[in-house]
């Protein structure tokens, strides 16, 4: 069973205040991207997993775990629990989604295993999991988890859990610029706290950003990139602050809107158009300030049986 699941750039990243359980309150504008990682299972005496990179992509995979830490390893557990069966799968993953890189990459191979294990285990004996069955185990897993099961736009709250399907008209252009090494996703969170109490502010309420939702409905490239938002940024900036050369750098080449990636550190760019976009990518190479520079499109659908 071959399942291929996508990135995903915030176009959006409101950060609320800390709520009891330790998370944020967020407002999540989600977008999936065709940046693919795939993920095969197999029958197995027992649970085993192989992480390789993809052959067009430069993607270090050597800090993934290939142990029950890994989160597609877990997703092929939770589903054999709830199937009453044992998770005797072989799981192998080829990733192009960086790594830490703030794209869900994790998120995205727990989502395939999830789909995959569900087929996989699926017997006409028993009643088979269904989409909701699947969002519910992904929101279990983690925060960006149901957004991959998903795809395409959408409006994540609470934790970004909480998915509404966003109107997109059109296709958008994206150039993404890849860091060598990743930024851990509670240390941006934390450095942003710390830099709000430093600056004595109050984490805000987030809500959605009315001229963004009227540039995915329209389909107007150069209005999203004007409303391109992450409240996660200036803390993203602090630790790691090569990353306002590399958006600089885009910027001056062209790009139309320009952000850090969720939690960081690869930076995304937004183009007109295609043409625009390879230009850009080009530039961007020539320039030196990424580790690798990638192309793709969205939105796109979320994990889909190859």
């Amino acid at each position: 069973m071959r399942v291929r699941v996508p990135a995903k750039v915030n176009l959006q990243l409101g950060v609320g205040p800390i709520r009891e359980d330790g998370y944020h309150d967020l407002v999540n504008v989600f977008h999936a991207v065709s940046l693919f990682d795939e993920l095969t299972a197999e029958p197995a005496d027992g649970l085993e997993l192989a992480v390789e990179a993809a052959p067009y992509s430069r993607v270090a995979i050597g800090r993934v775990p290939t142990d029950a830490r890994n989160l597609a390893a877990r997703a092929a557990v939770l589903v054999a629990s709830r199937l009453g069966v044992e998770p005797r799968v072989r799981l192998r993953i080829r990733k192009a989604i960086p790594v830490a890189g703030g794209m869900a990459g994790g998120s995205a191979d727990a989502a395939a295993a999830l789909v995959a294990c569900a087929r996989l285990w699926d017997d006409r004996e028993r009643p088979a999991l269904s989409r909701d069955d699947l969002m519910e185990m992904g929101a279990e897993l983690g925060s960006d988890v149901p957004f991959a099961l998903l795809g395409g736009t959408a409006i994540g709250v609470g934790r970004g859990e909480r998915l509404t399907p966003a109107l997109t008209r059109g296709t958008f252009h994206w150039v993404f610029a890849a860091a060598d090494g990743g930024l851990s996703t509670p240390a941006v969170y934390a450095e942003c706290d710390r830099l709000r109490d430093a600056a004595g502010e109050s984490a805000p309420r987030p809500s959605v950003a009315e001229d963004l939702m009227t540039a995915l409905a329209t389909g107007d490239a150069k209005a999203l990139g004007a409303a391109l938002a992450n409240d996660l940024q200036p803390a993203a900036l602090e630790l790691r602050p090569s990353l306002a050369r590399t958006l600089n750098a885009g910027r001056d080449l062209g790009a139309i809107g320009a952000l850090v990636s969720g939690s960081g550190p690869t930076c995304a760019f937004l183009a007109e158009t295609d043409e625009d976009a390879a230009d850009l990518a080009v530039a961007l190479d020539g320039a030196g300030v990424a580790e690798q520079i990638v192309r793709a499109q969205g939105p796109v659908p979320g994990a889909t049986v190859l």
